[in-house]
């Protein structure tokens, strides 16, 4: 953070995955207008498709979604510059997501392509050492073109003390692991939790209250509400439809807002955000708003404003959300960016 604003790194897909990218972009992000000032390419690296901050340490972590997968560590200077720390094999097909858990001790990452999941002990530094463990999912789904195989597409530590949860698209399971702090290996817990069948899970956000979570479902469109228990336990509390809009919809990013009102999910294919209140025991939907895009594949909430990364159209779209009703209206121009995947304040 400087005192010209703050830094925000945007990541995207690279020729590698058929995208336009160079690699990992830095912008300038004024907190009180939302007014984003792309910086230019700060790393080169191929398709960073998906990004993650150390929690104390000023370092940034990437996959690149690649056929033989890889992480990619970098110091972040105090103008968003980015210097390598290391790169190292997933052991997985086409990473897609990544975390460090709460204690800044391990990397984990969830490769899509290869339906398996990935831990990286860190350094003093931040950079990843040889991977300590490669936990392979199996099954499938009923979709025989998305879910031949299983495909993990999102890791998501507790901020507390309960278990890591896998979200795994093709196999329609949530899996459960305990991570070893000492060896570095996970520990599942048995059994896994099942969606309903064809879902297709893809990205699940936590309310801040640690008792409740929301999956995206990529292939049926839907959000479906879980209680979270103590012992890491989900309880499926029912599902609602992501969009309200006729068409293709396969929703992408899921986010609770700041103060636990409000969940907000992004609608490829439809091109929208859909506002949720999340007072009852199912979300119930406030707006849907057009993000002027059709493929928004990610988004990022940062103080009153809606960082939306449409991949499609080359675009990051600024939103300011109204503090009282949670819902997003645009402000000023598309902010032009190459094929971007993923954006991170």
């Amino acid at each position: 953070m400087t005192g010209q604003g703050e830094i925000v790194h945007i990541g995207g897909y690279t020729t590698h995955s058929g995208g336009r990218a160079a690699g990992i972009v830095a912008a300038r992000r004024d907190p009180v207008s939302g007014e984003l000032t792309p910086l230019g390419t700060v790393a080169v690296t191929p398709s960073p498709s998906f990004l993650a901050r150390h929690p104390r340490l000023p370092v940034l972590y990437a996959v690149n979604e690649l056929p033989e997968g890889q992480v990619s560590a970098f110091r972040v200077g105090a103008d968003g510059e980015l210097t390598p720390l290391g790169t190292r094999p997933t052991g997985g097909a086409e990473p897609c997501h990544l975390a460090v858990v709460p204690d800044g001790g391990h990397l984990v990452v969830a490769n899509y392509g290869g339906g398996s999941v990935t831990v990286f002990p860190l350094d003093p530094d931040g950079a990843p050492g040889e991977r300590s463990d490669l936990v392979q999912h199996e099954g499938h789904g009923p979709d025989r073109e998305r879910q031949e195989r299983a495909h993990a597409h999102m890791v998501n530590p507790d901020p507390g003390r309960g278990p890591l949860l896998a979200v795994d698209l093709g196999t329609d399971s949530i899996y459960r692991y305990d991570l070893d702090a000492a060896s570095g290996r996970l520990v599942p817990r048995a059994p896994r939790v099942r969606t309903a069948a064809g879902v297709g899970p893809r990205h699940l956000a936590r309310h801040p209250d640690g008792r409740r979570c929301w999956v995206a479902g990529e292939l049926d469109g839907s959000v479906t509400a879980y209680e979270l228990t103590g012992d890491g336990a989900l309880h499926q509390r029912g599902r609602v439809e992501a969009s309200d809009r006729t068409g293709p919809v396969q929703p992408s990013e899921i986010a609770v807002g700041p103060d636990g009102r409000f969940l907000y999910v992004a609608n490829r294919g439809v091109g929208t955000v859909a506002v949720f209140a999340v007072a009852g025991e199912l979300p119930e939907l406030v707006a849907e708003v057009d993000t002027g895009g059709e493929w928004p594949r990610h988004f990022a909430l940062a103080g009153e404003h809606l960082y939306v990364a449409d991949e499609r159209a080359d675009m990051i779209r600024v939103f300011r959300v109204d503090a009282g009703t949670g819902v997003p209206a645009p402000v000023g121009e598309p902010v032009a960016v190459t094929s971007p995947t993923c954006v991170l304040p």
